[in-house]
């Protein structure tokens, strides 16, 4: 008789854990069941996400989107977590979306977390797994060297829970309609100056249309459309901005318009370079005095050897800075030229 009252103390706590289990477990699903993710203020922080017992993940951001805070990266942070969310709301099996939840904490709302925590920083994501103590320290994610857009963040919940989710994008028709009436106005300028179509054989125009296409690829616009990353981003502790992310997994859109104006200089070197040459065969073959340049730099009246070293100043100096720029994305990459 001794021994049974201890077992039946035993079983009765078991009960009552698993019976709080299964509402926080219910709590989370309606919390989940209009917005995919769980806004959390202290009460529901304790509750859901540092109280045992727990069988399932939450991956957490801690951001600040109040305007009052200057985080210029919150914002674009925080898009690309939603689209996680809503990918594993929409795309994971019933299974799976109670396996792993998704919630915010801003600091507008809920500054004691913060604290708790003892973060001074945003945006932060972390992982709270079903085992992890009340003390313990979470799985954070490496945004300097992961990035923090929608793919990356879910390979890191896939590495965290095992829990694929497969990332669904919204529809961005803002490009289809710009192309369209782009076209529309090209059509229409061509319509109107129908009698006088020579300007289409201009081999010069081609050319510039062809290396601007170009350089819009190379410097990676397409990828600005696709994740759009913010613009610049601003050190949150030193307040210095920075155009170049760190990280090889994201990039910023000033980083763009440097990497594609370095193109061009370096292809306007080689331009002069080859116009020098040029130059100097037409001086060879009329006997001419070679004063003058051939092609595109023919209006500027300059001599093909100053042209030649003009142009090889160009290609040294920013192809260097080309490389100072990859060595800032690639950490490590060991060559360098007249810059480090």
């Amino acid at each position: 008789m001794r021994t049974l009252v201890p077992l039946l103390f035993v079983l009765i706590a078991v009960c009552s854990a698993q019976q709080t289990l299964d509402e926080k477990v219910q709590n989370l699903v309606d919390l989940t069941t209009r917005q995919s993710i769980v806004k959390f203020n202290m009460d529901k922080w304790k509750n859901l996400v540092r109280m045992q017992p727990r069988n399932y993940s939450i991956i957490v951001m801690f951001t600040a989107l109040s305007p009052g805070v200057n985080c210029p990266i919150c914002k674009p942070a925080y898009d690309e977590f939603m689209i996680v969310a809503n990918s594993h709301r929409y795309a994971s099996t019933e299974s799976d979306r109670r396996k792993v939840f998704f919630g915010i904490v801003d600091y507008e709302d809920a500054p004691q977390i913060f604290q708790q925590m003892n973060l001074n920083t945003a945006p932060i994501l972390y992982h709270f797994g079903p085992k992890l103590g009340a003390k313990k320290r979470p799985e954070q994610m490496d945004f300097q060297r992961q990035g923090f857009d929608a793919d990356a963040i879910g390979r890191f919940v896939a590495d965290q829970t095992e829990v694929q989710i497969r990332v669904i994008r919204p529809p961005n028709y803002t490009a289809p309609v710009v192309i369209a009436l782009f076209i529309l106005l090209l059509l229409g300028m061509l319509y109107m100056k129908r009698n006088s179509l020579d300007f289409l054989l201009n081999r010069t125009m081609w050319g510039f249309v062809c290396l601007a296409i170009t350089f819009i690829f190379m410097s990676g616009q397409m990828w600005n459309h696709i994740r759009g990353p913010p613009f610049m981003i601003t050190n949150p502790q030193t307040k210095e901005p920075s155009f170049i992310h760190g990280s090889t997994q994201f990039q910023l859109i000033a980083e763009t318009y440097i990497v594609g104006l370095l193109y061009a200089l370096v292809a306007i070197g080689f331009i002069c370079v080859n116009e020098a040459a040029d130059a100097s065969n037409y001086k060879e073959k009329k006997g001419g005095s070679g004063k003058k340049t051939a092609g595109v730099f023919s209006l500027f009246s300059i001599p093909a050897n100053t042209l030649a070293i003009v142009g090889l100043v160009f290609i040294c100096i920013f192809f260097s800075f080309l490389l100072s720029v990859f060595r800032a994305k690639y950490r490590g990459y060991p060559y360098s030229f007249l810059f480090s």
